[in-house]
C-alpha cells in the first residue's frame, strides 16, 4: 500500500512539473554562435549586424566609460552604439574574446563573454546577452579594466 501511494506520488508530481512545462526542454536552442557574432559585430563595428537582434523593447546597462548609461529600445541602442563606432573612427577593432558560457531555461538563455577590444581606445568588457522569444532583450556591456580573458 505504501509502495503504491509513494508511486502515485512520484507519478503526480511528473504530471504536475510537465503541466507547467518544467519536463519540457528547453524552449529553443540557446544559439551560442548568434550570440558571438552579435559581438564580432561589435568589434567590426558594423551597425546593422549590431541592431538586427535587438527586441523593439530591449534595453542595455552600459557600466562604465563615457558611454555609461542605460539605454532603452532600439532607438536608443542604436545611437550608444553609433558612438561607440564613432570613437573608433568607424574601423574595426580587433577582438580577443573568452570562452563564451551560456545558461538556459524555458523562458530564455544568457550568455556571458569576455572581451579585450582594440582599437584608438582599448577596453575590456563582460557582457552579458540575454535572449527572451528568439531576441535579444537585455545587454549589459561592464566595462572591466583588470579583466582577464579566460580561454
Amino acid at each position: 500500500m505504501i509502495r503504491k501511494f509513494k508511486q502515485l506520488g512520484l507519478t503526480s508530481s511528473f504530471t504536475v512539473l510537465a503541466a507547467l512545462g518544467c519536463g519540457h526542454a528547453v524552449a529553443g536552442p540557446l544559439d551560442d554562435a548568434r550570440a558571438h557574432a552579435h559581438l564580432e559585430a561589435v568589434a567590426a563595428g558594423n551597425l546593422d549586424a549590431l541592431m538586427q537582434d535587438y527586441a523593439d523593447d530591449a534595453y542595455m546597462e552600459w557600466v562604465g566609460g563615457p558611454l555609461d548609461g542605460r539605454y532603452r529600445g532600439k532607438a536608443e541602442i542604436r545611437a550608444v552604439w553609433q558612438k561607440f563606432i564613432a570613437a573608433n573612427a568607424g574601423k574595426p577593432r580587433p577582438a580577443n574574446f573568452g570562452k563564451l558560457v551560456s545558461f538556459a531555461n524555458p523562458k530564455g538563455a544568457t550568455v556571458q563573454q569576455r572581451a579585450d577590444y582594440g582599437g584608438q581606445v582599448p577596453v575590456k568588457v563582460w557582457h552579458a546577452l540575454t535572449y527572451r522569444d528568439g531576441s535579444l532583450s537585455t545587454e549589459v556591456w561592464q566595462i572591466a579594466p583588470s579583466l582577464q580573458l579566460d580561454q
